[in-house]
């Protein structure tokens, strides 16, 4: 008789403390067959985890692929922060099924604390749209006005077009992404950000048919490190100042990153007839593998190339307080070094130091050529040397500044997340959260049991 009511006393503060309260968007009718369209479950599970239900948890099962079409997660919600657990498959309708606004496939807006991690894919089943460059086609996976974000883990694959854009968020902190599509796929940048301040962008692979990662107007305090890009067009700066706009960029640092086969390696991109500033810039610690142009200024941009004409607009974007350092590698063209800035707005307190840029056509490592138009700054153990940057004790100790400033501790980003940084939560089978006193209470539980 004892040994009943303990277990029935065992069984039932079981149930109590180990019961998740994820939510899981199958309860919501999604069906994850690879065929049937789960859009209107997805949203369904949405609202009810925003509203407060499901302890603020949305989990997207693994072993399942989800059809859907373009959807909108919209905050603020009651729950914070917000988790979403994508540990299946996410696959976007083709073009011929879609539906609905094109600008993009996925968005998240105005959410405090996002989380959105796993091992999951996200598939934008882009190549139904490529063939369709001139038209309108879908980011795959939008941010918009959302603090406090994280996003780790997941896998993006052949995205219509951006594979993941950042806008208008304060406190981002991005890593362990893998992003891919082909060479050949038009616009696929890997990650945009625009209009947001205090990101850190780490430790992901990114193979695309455009920029890796391109850092555009409205940004400030972007940290980019251990990031492999290629192929690709490499890691970018804009483009900037289209169409007249005035562009501001500023304290952005990239560091530890490697590019392989790209068409650009360090890239700075800006229109002519634009205003503005990209400032205080530093690329430091870069690995070159066949890259067409490994460190590159063009105050020409044109919609993919360059001007052919240099005479220039009565204004620019003004590019200052750039630093390149530490790089080793070798370039695909005769050029390591492109240098091609605006008369009326010349490039100024232009840093280079610790650089070695070789060709690959000569056993013998024959260095590479560069060129420079309109540039004015310095140069220190920078081959290959550039007769517009000479050696000027004034201008090094301002042209420092910025990479002095890239190598202080960035400000944390990291939102307070429970399954991630609070120690009481783990992850059991399926991705549901328990936690550990739930573990230990079993464990107990079991003891007395025995015992008994």
């Amino acid at each position: 008789m004892k040994k009943t009511w303990i277990l029935n006393f065992s069984v039932f503060f079981l149930h109590i403390f180990t019961s998740s309260k994820a939510l899981d968007v199958t309860q919501y009718g999604a069906n994850g067959d690879g065929v049937t369209d789960d859009s209107q479950a997805f949203l369904k599970a949405w609202e009810a985890v925003c509203s407060g239900t499901g302890d603020g948890q949305l989990i997207v099962p693994a072993g399942m692929t989800f059809v859907l079409q373009p959807l909108k997660f919209q905050g603020s919600c009651k729950s914070t922060p917000i988790v979403v657990q994508i540990l299946g498959n996410m696959v976007a309708s083709s073009r011929g099924n879609w539906e609905g606004d094109k600008d993009q496939w996925i968005l998240f807006s105005d959410i405090e604390g996002l989380v959105v991690e796993g091992n999951g894919v996200i598939n934008g089943q882009g190549s139904s749209w490529w063939e369709h460059k001139g038209s309108s086609r879908p980011t795959a996976l939008k941010f918009k006005s959302c603090n406090n974000l994280r996003l780790s883990g997941l896998t993006h694959v052949d995205s219509a077009k951006a594979h993941i854009h950042i806008n208008n968020c304060n406190g981002v902190s991005i890593s362990n992404l893998r992003i891919n599509a082909p060479e050949s796929s038009p616009n696929t940048d890997g990650i945009d950000v625009a209009a947001s301040s205090n990101v850190i962008i780490q430790d992901c692979v990114i193979a695309t048919g455009d920029d890796c990662i391109a850092i555009n107007s409205g940004t400030s305090n972007i940290r980019v490190c251990g990031i492999d890009c290629g192929p690709g067009h490499g890691i970018s700066i804009g483009s900037l100042g289209k169409d007249g706009e005035t562009a501001s960029v500023e304290d952005i640092c990239v560091q530890n990153c490697n590019f392989r086969g790209t068409t650009n390696g360090a890239r700075i991109k800006t229109w002519p007839g634009g205003s503005g500033y990209a400032r205080r810039i530093t690329f430091s610690g870069i690995t070159l593998d066949n890259v067409e142009n490994p460190i590159i200024i063009d105050q020409h941009y044109n919609n993919g190339g360059s001007e052919k004409n240099t005479d220039d607009k009565s204004s620019a974007v003004e590019v200052s307080k750039v630093v390149y350092s530490n790089f080793v590698g070798t370039s695909k063209s005769e050029y390591g070094v492109d240098f091609r800035c605006s008369t009326a707005v010349p490039c100024t307190e232009i840093f280079m130091k610790d650089v070695r840029i070789e060709t690959p056509s000569s056993g013998s490592g024959q260095v590479a050529q560069g060129q420079c138009l309109n540039v004015r700054g310095v140069s220190t153990l920078a081959v290959p040397g550039l007769e517009c940057l000479a050696l000027s004790t004034d201008m090094l100790s301002s042209a420092e500044l910025p990479e002095q400033t890239c190598m202080l501790p960035q400000p944390s980003v990291q939102p307070s997340t429970r399954p991630m940084q609070d120690p009481f939560w783990v992850y059991g089978s399926g991705g549901k959260p328990h936690r550990v006193f739930d573990v230990v209470l079993t464990s107990f539980i079991f003891v007395v049991l025995y015992m008994y």
